[in-house]
Parts: C-alpha cells; sequence; structure tokens
C-alpha cells in the first residue's frame, strides 16, 4: 500500500518538477490561459462590398494563446462570414456587440445586416489549416485563411 501511495506521489510531482525547469514555459497569471500576458490582438476584419476582407493577409495562431479581433461592418451591403471549422477548432470566451457580452457554445457564421461592429475574444485550440470567408465567393480576397499552430 505505501509503494503505491509513493508512486502516485511521485507521478503527480514530476509533471510539476519538469515544467519548474522550463525557462520556455508561459507563465501565466491567476487567469491562466485567459491572463493578459497571453493575450494578443489580431489585425480587423472589414465586411465591404468589393474590399478585401483581409487587408494584413493569413493569421498564424499558436495553439493556447487568447486572441481578440473586430470585424467591421460598414452596412454597404448585408454580408456575412463562415467558417465552421475555424469555429469548432477554437473555444470562444465572449462576443461583444454594443457594449453587450454573448458567451456563445458554438457559432458557425456571423452576419450584418446593417453597419456595426463585434469584438471576438477566442483561445485557439486544435492545430490545423482553417479559413473564414464570405459565402458564396470563391475569390481569395472575400477570404482569410487561418494556421492554428
Amino acid at each position: 500500500m505505501r509503494f503505491t501511495t509513493l508512486v502516485t506521489v511521485l507521478a503527480l510531482a514530476l509533471p510539476t518538477a519538469i515544467l519548474a525547469d522550463d525557462d520556455n514555459a508561459p507563465s501565466f497569471g491567476a487567469a491562466g490561459l485567459l491572463s493578459g500576458s497571453n493575450k494578443e490582438d489580431l489585425p480587423p476584419i472589414i465586411l465591404s462590398a468589393g474590399v478585401p476582407i483581409a487587408s494584413e493577409g493569413a493569421w498564424e495562431l499558436r495553439s493556447g494563446t487568447y486572441y481578440e479581433f473586430e470585424i467591421q461592418g460598414d452596412g454597404s451591403q448585408e454580408l456575412a462570414l463562415v467558417g465552421p471549422e475555424f469555429f469548432r477548432a477554437i473555444w470562444i470566451d465572449e462576443i461583444v456587440v454594443e457594449g453587450l457580452e454573448i458567451r456563445p457554445l458554438g457559432l458557425d457564421s456571423i452576419e450584418f445586416d446593417e453597419a456595426g461592429e463585434m469584438e471576438i475574444g477566442f483561445i485557439a485550440i486544435k492545430p490545423g489549416r482553417y479559413y473564414i470567408k464570405i459565402p458564396g465567393t470563391t475569390g481569395e480576397t472575400q477570404r482569410l485563411d487561418i494556421t492554428i499552430k
């Protein structure tokens, strides 16, 4: 019985000891993954008739990092974004629309019927190659490629 207890204690302590010696281990605050030291802002996505949605190119994200980005619709046309595979590869913390915070269990798409702005905060989870795009389009300027490493 004592040997089993000793093995259990060592098994629980070993990962902690290894992480304590790792200089590259992230140092999160009390909020863990949601702490400010783990947050990065991404460039905004602009929804406007005839304007590319990704003015700064593809996104390269790191799994476990908290990101925030804005989606801005100018109201020139009813426009949406779809990306179900991407939205299932992340954990959405919140979507903020005009000061209202929404905490969804999941997301498939968003749509702007008129001018407005929303901010999405999320943690990248599942590594892979994804995209979000304006539905029904095939042009590269109406699609944002995303890689999670």
